[in-house]
């Protein structure tokens, strides 16, 4: 089955409640963008719904009685996922929102795929005062219920959704369902690791404008949301005191501590077996999880991914999906890492070629391959080829600022694990002439295509290519693809999956070679980029838990960047 990333897909999403008079002007106004509208009709009475009946060019769904405005927007929200869109922008259907705003709120939300982008507002004198007043209120109380200053307003209903991260969040937690929504789900999305991100913009509140805020009925039901919210912020208080405000970057996170630890485990695997080390393996991942926040919700935020996707698309996936199984396969892929340096990874009883992948793999005298590879699955099992073929030789490029920790007992208990590894701190010239040594020598040199590296002898400067990837923008590095265009080798896709008790190789022809041709450098680039990005995925979908990745990876770090 051939799967294709969806790109960054927005829509609007209009919650309307008795607007039909003003839904016709916001229309208008929103026309020269060329956006979907998606209109949810909460109820209205017939007059409206006869004015929203014969708008044209909008999909329009209808609420038997009024829910509230909550309700309506979540309605939205799952339509607007249903049809394939990534991200929805709430627009009120009064007409006091500045439409004019959007595109810059679309920019911000195409760099910032994974977070919310919400409207800081700049009220004129239209704005009533006890209204002004009342949101200061509100201010304070969302700064208490997550311990930080970072929401600067939580009740603009001008705000762009990313749609995985906050149906994941409305599906564990059901937030308000009427004025409370906007205020509840930023303050959730925040305590499920959704960062949000806020734009000035004007507010008017129109002289003929309709407004549903009841001032008794409403500011009780607020009343009651930061009361539930702020009782539901007691247990967080530990995580919410340690949390960082913007992601971090794979390559400046440390390593986690336990060098004793993990000493200890890998000792045991070599001296008692691998039976005993996944006896061990339960309690020591379980450990693991309960202490490794950053992580746990990066696995968390990775299925919600998989699964909006995997819908999207009609994909079915395996069963047993969570975020502590997620951490035991890592766990179990750790120490296939050491059974395959030691030899102890058996073709057939371990490891086994998927259909067709065996013949892409053939050696060819004197000829040296690339492998391009990624953060999923057992790619170092793939040694084990070594079995089959008899004198091939597979070297790994490995970066060396990251992992030292891990190297260390690797080299302590599988002295042999570093003879075919080729440690480089960044891709350069030098790195080429290293690998075509390689190549021209025979051999096969492995290369992962996932991760952005901090380039530090260009003053942390990445050159990226962003590209869709299950469902949202994802940065590529740039570097092992210009590398492949200058070692000019037949270029090989291969992944090595846990399927059915095995670790089983998949390969594929990705390019013989791989060219960039000089007048079109920059979108042949980018084609191979989104063409290895399509593939990662549906390799992705086939085993999720492989994915090892354990950060936020639709983000970079707040640093200088050059892409595509």
């Amino acid at each position: 089955m051939s799967i294709t990333a969806t790109a960054f897909r927005p829509c609007v999403v209009i919650p309307c409640y008795n607007h039909g008079a003003t839904m016709a002007g916001v229309l208008k106004r929103l026309q020269p963008f060329a956006l979907p509208v998606i209109i949810v009709d909460d109820g209205s009475d017939a007059a409206t719904k006869q004015e929203l009946a014969q708008l044209t060019g909008v999909i329009l769904i209808h609420l038997e009685t009024n829910r509230g405005k909550g309700e309506a927007v979540i309605t939205g929200l799952k339509a607007a996922s249903q049809v394939g869109f990534t991200h929805a922008i709430q627009l009120d259907a009064d007409g006091q929102h500045c439409i004019e705003d959007v595109p810059r709120f679309l920019d911000e939300a195409r760099t910032h795929p994974g977070c919310l982008i919400s409207g800081m507002p700049d009220y004129d004198d239209s704005v009533p005062k006890s209204r002004l007043y009342g949101r200061y209120v509100t201010h304070v109380w969302v700064w208490i219920e997550t311990l930080s200053l970072s929401l600067k307003d939580s009740m603009c209903g001008f705000r762009v959704y990313p749609l995985v991260a906050t149906l994941a969040v409305i599906a564990r937690h059901s937030p308000g369902k009427g004025m409370d929504f906007d205020t509840e789900i930023m303050v959730r999305l925040y305590w499920a690791g959704t960062d949000s991100r806020f734009l000035r913009t004007r507010v008017i509140y129109p002289v003929d404008g309709l407004s549903h805020f009841d001032a008794l009925r409403d500011n009780l039901r607020i009343s009651w949301m930061h009361t539930r919210l702020f009782f539901g912020m007691l247990p967080r208080i530990p995580a919410l005191l340690t949390r960082r405000r913007q992601s971090v970057h794979w390559a400046q996170v440390p390593e986690r501590k336990g060098l004793a630890g993990m000493r200890l485990m890998l000792n045991i695997y070599q001296r008692l077996g691998r039976r005993a080390f996944n006896a061990l393996l339960y309690p020591v991942v379980a450990w693991m999880w309960l202490t490794g926040g950053t992580q746990r919700k990066a696995s968390q935020q990775w299925l919600a991914q998989v699964r909006q996707q995997a819908q999207c698309l009609g994909v079915t996936l395996p069963a047993g999906l969570n975020s502590y199984r997620h951490f035991l396969r890592f766990g179990d892929a750790m120490l296939n890492k050491i059974a395959a340096w030691r030899g102890d990874i058996l073709w057939g009883r371990d490891i086994e070629f998927a259909p067709g992948s065996r013949e892409v793999l053939q050696p060819q005298a004197g000829q040296g391959k690339l492998i391009l590879a990624a953060h999923l699955g057992d790619i170092e099992a793939s040694r084990a080829l070594a079995q089959v073929e008899a004198g091939l030789v597979i070297n790994a490029l490995v970066f060396t600022d990251h992992a030292q920790r891990f190297r260390q007992i690797i080299e302590e208990i599988a002295p042999q694990a570093g003879v075919n590894l080729l440690p480089v701190s960044h891709i350069g010239p030098e790195t080429a002439l290293l690998l075509q040594e390689k190549l021209d020598a025979g051999e096969w040199v492995a290369i992962v295509g996932d991760r952005v590296a901090v380039n530090t002898q260009r003053g942390g400067e990445r050159r990226v290519c962003w590209s869709p990837f299950m469902g949202n923008r994802a940065p590529f590095p740039q570097g092992p693809f210009i590398l492949a265009a200058a070692l000019r080798c037949t270029v090989i896709l291969m992944m090595v999956l846990r399927e059915q008790g095995k670790l089983r190789i998949h390969a594929e022809n990705f390019a013989d070679p791989l060219v960039l041709p000089r007048a079109t450098r920059q979108q042949a680039l980018q084609e191979h980029i989104d063409n290895y990005a399509r593939r990662l995925e549906c390799y992705a979908l086939r085993s999720p838990l492989d994915w090892f990745n354990f950060y936020d990876f639709w983000q970079l770090p707040p640093e200088k960047e050059s892409g595509c």
